[in-house]
């Protein structure tokens, strides 16, 4: 019983993704800030979406939530702070709640910091949790609507899952988050030789990221990938991780 999981490119350096029970054929969209990518790439798998799951409010991950809604029939989740913020918001998720998508269930974890409404979808049985602008690979989202003590907070819910956990995070962040990961801890070969890794891959990318193709993204990562180049999942304290993180703000590596 395979989770399809579709990494579509959109806006900039987003990542929407495309869930598809490939029993059941019903599918989610996860985070979609444009509409056209994400109705091609449907269109070409035959999924039937039932549902659209947004991690946060902002723009870029919400803004074709509306249009796809309409077009698809599909509620609107997010998480109940979120009812004024989130673009076709129809239906409130706290933590611990769960959201199906065919045979497959997500539990569903609140790690505010990025935006005091933020939430992670986690497919445990897939092994895949969708982290939105939380946790990167190798990096983590900006404290725009918490402090570092929520931001640790949530490093602890996310840390909790298993190594073979992928993390499908919402930008393709991962050779400047390497680059700064390297320069906090130069002695840390894991994250030199990760840097490496994700150099090559990117080398190759189009210039457009909407052309992207499956061998130029660095996404996924792991669990035990984030817990060995991570710098701000291996803080040891909220206060190592907001010295790193308001450096990180300012880094120009």
């Amino acid at each position: 019983m395979a989770l399809r999981i579709d990494r579509i490119p959109t806006w900039k350096d987003n990542y929407t993704y495309l869930l598809h029970c490939e029993e059941t054929n019903e599918a989610a969209v996860v985070d979609a800030p444009e509409a056209d990518p994400v109705l091609r790439r449907v269109e070409s798998s035959g999924a039937k979406v039932v549902s659209i799951l947004s991690t946060h409010h902002h723009p870029d991950h919400s803004m074709a939530n509306p249009d796809l809604a309409q077009r698809f029939g599909a509620p609107v989740y997010g998480h109940v702070s979120d009812r004024e913020r989130l673009p076709g918001f129809t239906n409130g998720l706290e933590e611990g709640d769960t959201v199906r998508v065919g045979r497959h269930v997500a539990r569903v974890l609140h790690i505010p910091a990025h935006t005091r409404g933020h939430i992670a979808y986690v497919f445990d049985d897939a092994l895949a949790v969708f982290s939105g602008d939380t946790l990167f690979a190798a990096g983590c989202g900006r404290l725009f609507e918490g402090t570092p003590e929520m931001m640790f907070a949530a490093m602890r819910k996310l840390d909790a899952l298993p190594d073979a956990m992928r993390v499908f995070c919402g930008h393709e962040y991962t050779e400047s988050n390497l680059v700064f990961a390297v320069h906090v801890e130069p002695d840390n070969l894991a994250a030199q030789w990760k840097l490496d890794r994700v150099r090559e891959i990117r080398a190759k990318a189009a210039a457009d990221w909407h052309d992207a193709t499956d061998s130029e993204m660095s996404v996924p990562s792991t669990l035990a990938d984030e817990r060995a180049t991570n710098p701000f999942l291996r803080a040891a304290d909220a206060a190592e991780l907001g010295r790193r993180r308001a450096l990180k703000d300012n880094f120009r590596g």
